[in-house]
């Protein structure tokens, strides 16, 4: 029964404390601690990211307001904000990073197989990154340009399910690239990357661990054609071509043979050239995987919109990879509970609903069925055309 308990309560039911605490005592994060411990600065950032807390302030506000409800938020006393500013200060923010995988390693179970929009059987990530700008005189670690800083999320997001497998947070100046020697290739999967992401001794690398890569080619592309395969231009295929790479280091980097796939979008007419080492899936399919990757826009658009990584509650480092870090468990932790609990509410709807009713005292389940899924909810899901890439 979960008469008495609030919603927030319940919500924090589904965190695996168990795996929270092996993360805490890797990085003995509550050693010497008295009055705040990473569970609780867990649990106070999460339902600031919920309510849309702007600031330690506001925060401390909020949570005086609550009054005699802050315990059965699961809360167990008042925190003052410097107290608050201390932990996300010193508490090293690879707690709430590890956490975070573990929450990412049991969504993955739960979308494993989810329908994605291409037609295809394996695995299939899509890799990008977004850039946060900051003020320079209050973050100077970091520098993106001479009177700029932003720091960069460099994001490996399942189109199973639509959730980051793998952050890496790095100062802006750090180019989209080097990301690509931090990753870990599993053998079968498809990685879809902008042109952004072009280097061939690094594509060649992905080769080597027997993945596939999805891309589109640069201007500049020097090629030899080996071989044209037969097309359906019905279905907007313009060439499927075996080449292999002409340019002197282009050509040592990537010595295999690579696939050019021309595709046009009936609605813009618009054509588009992918580049893939894939040689067996149709090219239809490959058109459709690359179109697939505008997800991962959209998931930075969600969370910037949603969730509060934009304005920090601190300004070193460790603050801010303990914000992002946290507003991505919130992320995940919402699309676990959206399949538990068999939920057909957007992430948007849950996240809206959940902010207006976490102190209340009725089942969780009760408080989303008041508010019935509209058949045009602002979704995650929604897909653009060819156009916007």
């Amino acid at each position: 029964m979960q008469e008495g308990r609030t919603v927030f309560a319940q919500l924090m039911d589904h965190v695996p404390k168990y795996e929270f605490g092996k993360c805490v005592d890797r990085y003995e994060g509550d050693k010497h601690i008295r009055r705040l411990s990473c569970y609780a600065q867990f649990q106070i950032l999460s339902f600031a990211q919920l309510t849309y807390r702007e600031s330690l302030r506001d925060i401390e506000t909020c949570l005086k307001a609550i009054g005699s409800k802050l315990y059965h938020t699961g809360i167990r006393r008042h925190v003052p904000r410097s107290t608050l500013a201390e932990a996300n200060e010193k508490r090293d923010w690879r707690i709430f990073s590890d956490f975070a995988h573990v929450l990412i390693a049991q969504a993955g179970e739960l979308y494993a197989g989810e329908p994605f929009g291409a037609d295809l059987a394996g695995a299939a990530y899509a890799l990008d990154s977004t850039t946060i700008d900051l003020c320079l005189s209050l973050f100077p670690w970091a520098k993106f340009r001479k009177r700029k800083a932003a720091v960069k999320l460099h994001t490996l997001l399942a189109l199973q399910g639509n959730f980051p497998t793998l952050v890496i947070i790095t100062p802006g100046k750090v180019h989209d690239v080097n990301i690509l020697d931090e990753l870990v290739f599993d053998p079968g999967a498809f990685y879809v990357m902008d042109r952004g992401y072009v280097d061939f001794g690094r594509l060649h690398r992905i080769h080597r661990a027997s993945a596939f890569f999805v891309t589109r080619t640069k201007a500049n592309f020097q090629f030899r054609r080996r071989y044209s395969a037969p097309v359906d231009k019905a279905a907007g295929i313009r060439f499927d071509q075996t080449i292999v790479l002409t340019g002197f280091y282009s050509h040592r980097q990537y010595p295999d043979a690579l696939r050019r796939i021309g595709y046009t979008d009936p609605d813009t007419d618009k054509t588009l050239i992918f580049m893939t080492n894939n040689m067996t899936e149709p090219a239809i399919t490959i058109a459709q995987l690359y179109r697939c990757r505008w997800q991962v826009e959209l998931f930075f658009k969600w969370i910037k919109q949603h969730l509060r990584i934009k304005s920090f509650y601190g300004t070193s480092a460790n603050a801010v990879k303990t914000q992002i870090w946290i507003a991505i468990s919130v992320y995940v932790l919402i699309a676990i509970l959206r399949k538990r609990l068999r939920l057909q509410h957007s992430p948007y709807t849950i996240l809206q609903i959940l902010s207006i009713t976490l102190f209340e005292k009725i089942p969780i389940l009760q408080a989303l069925a008041q508010h019935p899924p509209e058949l045009h909810e602002p979704n995650i899901d929604n897909q653009p055309c060819l156009q916007g890439f």
